[in-house]
């Protein structure tokens, strides 16, 4: 498993406690994100560096920075269709184009004048953007939040066959930190490096809000 790993203890020390930031584990050209997926599916894209039968090129897919938020979402590895858990590094250009091209979820009316004119862009982005709260490791809503991107037509494509450096199944070490977790607590958790993460551009930075630490 090619990824820097650290005590949760001593990194959450140094993350914000609340506001919009995206935690991610990168280094000065590519930036890990992560995704859960069935066995078949998970296996295929680690053996491969690809994605294969079981993955869906005509739906929205999600990828998410934040390990600890991956861990929520999928239950740690146990949830039902997210057995396998995927840390996928891609190149930090193609990250900031998605962070450029993305449209929120919601209607935010500090960036859309109208709810019109924002469900329009939704309607064309290949880019979904969404604000979530960050959780705790035992599953506890944070004031900080955590980003989420869905990809979808040519975006999704080029993520899939272009962009993906190396594919990594971390769902051994998930099991590994999700027994620790459950016997001595937070104090026995490691979890991958990460740091906040701010775009090259201040433009996208300002454009998503991002809070200054």
């Amino acid at each position: 498993m090619n990824l820097e790993t650290e005590s949760y203890l001593e990194q959450v020390k140094l993350w914000p406690a609340e506001g919009r930031h995206i935690l991610a584990q990168y280094d000065d050209d590519t930036i890990i994100v992560y995704q859960a997926f069935r066995s078949p599916t998970g296996q295929y894209a680690a053996e491969h560096g690809t994605f294969g039968p079981g993955f869906s090129y005509s739906r929205m897919s999600w990828v998410k920075p934040n390990f600890l938020w991956m861990m929520y979402r999928s239950g740690w590895g146990t949830k039902v269709g997210q057995e396998t858990v995927l840390a996928l590094r891609i190149r930090q250009v193609f990250f900031d184009s998605l962070l450029a091209q993305a449209v929120p979820s919601l209607w935010d009316c500090g960036e859309f004048a109208t709810e019109g004119e924002w469900s329009r862009a939704l309607k064309t982005s290949e880019v979904r953007l969404r604000w979530d709260p960050d959780h705790h490791p035992f599953g506890a809503r944070l004031p900080r939040r955590a980003v989420q991107l869905g990809l979808r037509g040519r975006v999704l494509k080029s993520y899939g066959c272009n962009e993906l450096i190396e594919v990594m199944d971390v769902s051994g070490f998930v099991a590994d930190q999700r027994a620790r977790l459950a016997v001595a607590g937070v104090a026995g958790l490691q979890a991958p490096r990460e740091r906040v993460y701010r775009p090259r551009d201040p433009a996208i930075a300002g454009r998503l809000q991002l809070a200054v630490d």
